[in-house]
Parts: structure tokens; C-alpha cells; sequence
């Protein structure tokens, strides 16, 4: 039987890339072998050693941060710009995990009657990493610096239209020195996740990505039971009080908005501005979004690229038609985009009605739904009433606004007077249907890890 073939096609002008052909059953299962095999051995091996080779990692990935880039920009389309930030984010990450893990997982000393008792934190196994194309280089390191730093090993399926770069990571680890099967790319479909879930040897799963996806990998997971953790979607809402920096709140809202082209899970999506500065706030907002220049995403004027694929493109696309038709208003004029590629103009609505996409889904892409809000507890009610809890921002100067978003918002985080970002030394993940656990910090090194209660007498 012949293996299936993917495409890689280039978004901002529907061209072909490369092409790829995906793993077999029986090389599916010696990934596996391989990585079960690196585990005995890696789970001994020192701190020193690791963090050592992690550093080795984040110097190639500084090194080759371009070449890097240019590979994720040809893939999803993001402004290569952005693709170099994400890039050396993921230096930052190996580095800060290379120089944390040993501390984030030493010895729980706690007294009790025995002699001695402590909580020690020791690895599980191969974990299975499944990755989103939105960000192809940041999702994948920020699971492989903590897991690999923890003494696991790694297995990473990632999406279909970035194995390019999924590829790329696999050489990172490789080349920085890692032992061969501590980190490998399985060039697989999603059909085939399912059975490196149930496999034995595999022993915990990550996935980052939609909902329907998420369901399906943890509800597998359960029945296995094994230990899951899911970054799902999110519609994050955006508060602007009267006390707020109105300039700051626009410059912000535009960047929260726009950036990765629209299509990051914490993206402010819904902007609930208070009365009383919500036409001065508009005014701005809507200047700035028609100012943006949509274009080729290698050059470097370009602040807005493609979207990731026709399909993405297509039921945006149907998104904003039917919050349209559901009675919001386009308060925006639309850029002119190119005759070829997956392109869609930067734009803002207003007012979308309850029931509406624009309400109650997530649009990836640079869409921005405005409401005006009478009150703080206006705002609150409306940011709730969503189904998401990933990120969420306030901007005020008023500390009874600060403490009452922190305190009511659903949300896995709360940004005041801030972009709403991941930080490897912040807990990172959501509330409701944006998923559960927690990555980054010393949160994302012990979410896979046996926290094992050890009592000496």
C-alpha cells in the first residue's frame, strides 16, 4: 500500500512548496521503539548534561534564526519579521528551562512524624506532542524544553502544512547533540494519532489546537488513562475602562489583533470599551487597522501576510457573512488584496448580536468585534458569556477595575494595561472550553512527571 503524499503549499500565492511523504505503520512503531529505548537512558542522565545540550539548541536556533523563519513564513504566512521574534523565543525557552528545570523539580522537603519525608519529581516516558501550524517553531519548543529538561523524550506530530519546519526542530535537537529518539518528528495524519495514544510505551499526551481535536485526544487519553493536557481555543476579551491610556489601549488592541495575521489563540477578539470612551477608542482603532499594509510577508513593510489555507480563509470568510447577516456592521473600509493566495482584509465589526459567530466563536484571522459596554460589570457579563477562558486584558488605572477583572473574569489569565502574551516564566493555559493544565514555568516542567511521595523511617 503507497504511502499518502502531503503538500506543502505556499499561502500567499497558492504555489507548491515541497512535498512529503508520511510515515508507515511499521516506522510509526520503530519511532516509538526508538524513543522508549532514549528514555531508560536519558531519564538518568544529570541536569548538567541536559541543560547543557539545551543550550547547545538555543545557540543553533539563534544562529540560524533566519533560514529558520523563512521556512515558517513559506508555510503559514506569517510577516517574517514575527517569524524571526518566534524563532528567538524559542531560544529564550531552552535557555530558561536549561537554567531553571534543576530547581523547578528538586526534592518537596515536608515534616512529618518520619524521618525524612520529600516529594520527588521523576520523568514518565515518551511524551506525544500535537502542534498547531499557527506558530510551528514556539508551540513545539515550549513542550520540548521542559519535557526533554525533565528527563522524557519527545515525540512530536505536527501539522500537515509546516513538517517542513516540523523537520527543522527535529534537526535543532539532533545537531545540538541530544541522544538519537530523545526528539523525533513523526510525519503522520491525524487519523494515525490515535494509535501512538493507545501505544503503552507512549505515556502522556499534549495537544495544542480546536476544540473537536482536543475532545477527541483527551477523551482517548482517558480511556488509557493517561495523563493529558490541551491548549485549546479562545476568544479573549479586551476591556477598556475611561481611566484607561486611550493611546496605549489602541496601539495594543491593533497589535493583539493583528499579529501571527489575525490567527493566535490568545489574540484579543472581542473589544468591550466603556461608553463613555468607546467613539474616541473606535475612531482610533478603526484608523489604525485600515492603515495596515497586507502584502507579501518577506518584505519587511508588511504588517499583514496571508492566511494559513484556503480552508481557514473560506470559513472566515462565512464567519463574518453570517455575523453580518445576524445584524452587526462593518465599520471599516477593506484593504486591496492580491489576485493570488489566501488573503483577507484586516477589518472591524460592531455590536454582533448574541448567537452570532462573532459572539460566540473564534475567527482566526484579523477580524475585531467591538461592543460598547455601560459599566465594568457590563463588560464582565459579556467577556463570560463566551465559552472561551484563555486569555483576557483590562485597561484601567483604577485598582477596584484591576481587582474586580482579576477576581470575575474566566479566564486563565488576566493582563492589565498589556498585551496578552506567553512568558516562559508564567504559567500558560485556559479555563472552560480553552482546555486544561497548565505549560510554561514550573508548571509546564511537572505536568508530565510522576510526583512521587517518598517516606523514610
Amino acid at each position: 500500500m503507497s504511502k499518502p503524499v502531503v503538500t506543502s503549499i505556499n499561502p500567499a500565492t497558492g504555489e507548491v512548496l515541497q512535498t512529503f511523504t508520511s510515515l508507515g505503520s511499521a516506522e510509526v512503531d520503530a519511532a516509538i521503539k526508538q524513543a522508549d529505548d532514549a528514555f531508560q537512558s536519558w531519564r538518568l542522565t544529570s541536569f548538567t548534561q541536559r541543560s547543557r545540550l539545551m543550550h547547545k539548541a538555543a545557540d543553533i536556533l539563534d544562529a540560524r534564526k533566519e533560514a529558520f523563519a523563512r521556512t515558517m513564513t513559506m508555510e503559514m504566512g506569517k510577516p517574517l519579521s514575527e517569524a524571526v521574534a518566534e524563532v528567538e523565543k524559542c531560544a529564550l525557552v531552552c535557555r530558561h528551562y536549561a537554567d531553571h528545570a534543576e530547581d523547578y523539580l528538586r526534592d518537596e522537603v515536608i515534616e512529618t512524624e518520619a524521618s525524612q519525608s520529600f516529594v520527588r519529581n521523576l520523568p514518565l516516558g515518551p511524551v506525544l506532542a500535537v502542534m498547531p501550524w499557527n506558530f510551528p517553531f514556539w508551540q513545539v519548543f515550549r513542550f520540548a524544553a521542559p519535557t526533554l529538561m525533565a528527563g522524557n523524550v519527545g515525540l512530536l506530530k505536527h501539522a500537515s502544512n509546516v513538517w517542513g519546519s516540523a523537520l527543522n526542530i527535529a534537526k535543532v535537537f539532533s545537531e545540538a547533540g541530544f541522544p538519537e529518539g530523545c526528539f523525533q518528528t513523526l510525519l503522520i495524519g491525524s487519523k494515525a494519532v490515535e494509535g501512538v495514544i493507545r501505544d503503552a510505551r507512549v505515556k502522556a499526551v499534549t495537544l495544542t489546537g480546536s476544540g473537536p481535536a482536543g475532545r477527541s485526544v483527551a477523551s482517548i487519553a482517558g480511556e488509557e488513562l493517561k495523563p493529558s493536557l490541551l491548549e485549546l481555543g479562545g476568544s479573549d476579551a479586551f476591556i477598556v475602562m475611561p481611566s484607561a491610556d486611550l493611546d496605549k489601549a489602541v496601539e495594543t488592541a491593533v497589535k493583539s489583533r493583528t499579529r501571527n495575521n489575525g490567527q493566535s489563540c490568545i489574540a484579543a477578539k472581542r473589544f468591550l470599551v466603556h461608553t463613555d470612551i468607546y467613539d474616541a477608542f473606535t475612531q482610533a482603532f478603526v484608523a489604525r487597522i485600515e492603515a495596515l499594509h497586507v502584502g507579501d510577508p518577506l518584505l519587511e513593510e508588511t504588517d499583514i501576510g496571508p492566511l494559513a489555507t484556503e480552508t481557514i480563509r473560506d470559513e472566515l470568510a462565512g464567519q463574518v457573512e453570517a455575523t453580518l447577516k445576524g445584524g452587526a456592521k462593518r465599520i471599516s473600509k477593506l484593504a486591496q488584496l492580491p489576485d493570488k493566495g489566501w488573503w483577507f482584509a484586516p477589518q472591524v465589526l460592531a455590536e454582533a448580536p448574541d448567537g452570532t459567530p462573532g459572539a460566540e466563536q473564534e475567527m482566526f484571522g484579523p477580524v475585531a468585534n467591538l461592543w460598547r459596554v455601560d459599566s465594568l460589570d457590563d463588560a464582565i457579563a459579556r467577556a463570560n458569556r463566551c465559552d472561551f477562558g484563555l486569555g483576557s486584558a483590562i485597561f484601567t488605572q483604577e485598582a477596584a477595575d484591576i481587582s474586580h477583572a482579576v477576581r470575575d473574569i474566566e479566564a486563565g489569565s488576566t493582563f492589565v494595561n498589556a498585551l496578552v502574551a506567553s512568558d516562559p516564566r508564567l504559567p500558560f493555559g485556559g479555563v472552560k472550553h480553552s482546555g486544561y493544565g497548565r505549560e510554561l514555568a514550573a508548571d509546564g516542567i511537572r505536568a508530565f512527571v510522576n510526583r512521587k511521595t517518598v517516606s523514610i523511617s
